[in-house]
């Protein structure tokens, strides 16, 4: 409902599962011979209703309810019934006033899946399939501070579409326990499946090729960071050890630069996050090392992972981590923080390394490792790259049609 899986990835809350809903989608619609409606909440009134744009079998259809911009959560939810409306207008509208016939609703995220409650209701209780891709109690437990937190009403909506929701997509094992544990999720309603990668598309590509695209010199050291600027995604973490390599570090490191993509640098007014970041930049004598690209397309970020030496991930939390997926399937050495999906998908000292979440130390160590071991960093990148092959879109498609037989013979 929040956002739109055709979004610009880093932009304002727009990551891994637009990307998980666009890939999933097409590959629905491509190899599995599946009809699939995409409802999201028209965020510009200059858009048509009905896109095509994913591919065969897909369409994006707009639903008017409230302003047609980007707003904050918390004042989409307040359009919630709106929305429901809109969606079940328009399905009317193609039926000849009948209810809408779809064989199952697959909701992303808590405010879709309250919405998919409604729908259930209305369309003579067809079966729901849900994914949280985050948790508001895991996110809570992170959280230093009021700005990573949301309202009890998220919290009251996770608890009924856990109640509600006839199977719950898992991305990890983790994410099963933790709604066993946290939500009194029952078990036998949980399926385990990750996300998929397009291995088409984030694939080896020769590293001086991008960076001569890129227009970046082939004797830098590059750290990358992916994601949105937001707290959560622990990017001061990787400022601080930004410090402690220029510190202790800077003769052997001479040629050092940190690439952050994600959010708009280069905005008229920066607030925010990334306001933040870019003071404790200046503040700390790094903002000659550091640059924040802002958010760039799905299509242009096979460059970027290829260019990097090391990709980062030193989030609080991630119920999965699909920037360190893609990385590793470039074929990249990552670091992540051992948290939620990412502890399950990295494997320590094998594709990657582990980092305490907010360990700037431990995450220098790593780095001056890897960018100090020309050979340690291949052989890892090698082996995330063979990893990252099971996690295709293709094969997490067909699992995903298994699931949903699975409501189609009840």
């Amino acid at each position: 409902m929040h956002t739109c899986p055709l979004a610009l990835m880093g932009s304002r809350k727009v990551g891994g599962m637009n990307i998980y809903v666009r890939n999933l989608a097409r590959m629905l619609g491509k190899k599995q011979n599946v009809q699939v409606d995409i409802f999201t909440r028209s965020q510009d009134a200059c858009q048509p209703m009905i896109s095509y744009g994913i591919g065969y079998g897909v369409r994006i259809i707009h639903i008017p309810a409230g302003p047609e911009t980007v707003m904050p959560l918390g004042e989409v939810s307040l359009y919630i019934d709106e929305f429901t409306d809109g969606i079940d207008r328009f399905t009317k509208a193609e039926s000849d006033g009948e209810r809408a016939n779809y064989n199952l609703i697959h909701s992303h995220y808590w405010l879709s899946g309250l919405v998919a409650l409604k729908l259930s209701a209305r369309w003579n209780n067809v079966p729901i399939v849900h994914m949280f891709h985050t948790l508001e109690k895991m996110k809570k437990l992170v959280a230093l501070s009021d700005e990573g937190r949301e309202s009890q009403n998220r919290l009251n909506g996770e608890m009924r579409i856990v109640d509600g929701s006839d199977i719950i997509i898992a991305a990890t094992p983790a994410e099963k326990e933790q709604l066993v544990r946290y939500y009194n999720a029952a078990s036998n309603k949980i399926r385990i499946l990750p996300p998929g990668i397009d291995c088409d598309r984030f694939c080896p590509i020769p590293q001086e090729n991008a960076r001569l695209r890129l227009g970046i010199s082939i004797t830098q050291k590059i750290i990358l960071l992916v994601g949105r600027i937001e707290p959560l995604k622990g990017i001061e973490t990787l400022l601080e050890a930004t410090w402690l390599l220029k510190k202790n570090y800077g003769e052997t490191l001479p040629e050092l630069t940190v690439m952050i993509i994600g959010g708009a640098p280069d905005a008229d007014i920066l607030e925010g996050e990334m306001a933040r970041l870019l003071e404790m930049s200046y503040a700390l004598k790094i903002d000659n090392l550091v640059t924040f690209v802002g958010a760039k397309e799905q299509a242009l970020l096979p460059d970027y992972y290829a260019a990097a030496d090391v990709v980062v991930m030193p989030s609080h939390y991630e119920s999965f981590g699909m920037v360190a997926l893609e990385a590793m399937a470039m074929g990249r050495a990552v670091i992540v923080s051992e948290v939620g999906g990412l502890a399950h998908l990295v494997s320590h000292g094998e594709t990657g390394f582990h980092m305490p979440p907010r360990d700037a130390e431990t995450l220098t160590s790593h780095l001056v490792e890897l960018l100090s071991d020309d050979q340690l960093r291949y052989k890892l990148g090698v082996q995330a790259q063979k990893y990252a092959q099971q996690y295709s879109w293709q094969n997490i498609s067909s699992y995903v049609q298994q699931i949903y037989s699975e409501l189609d013979s009840k």
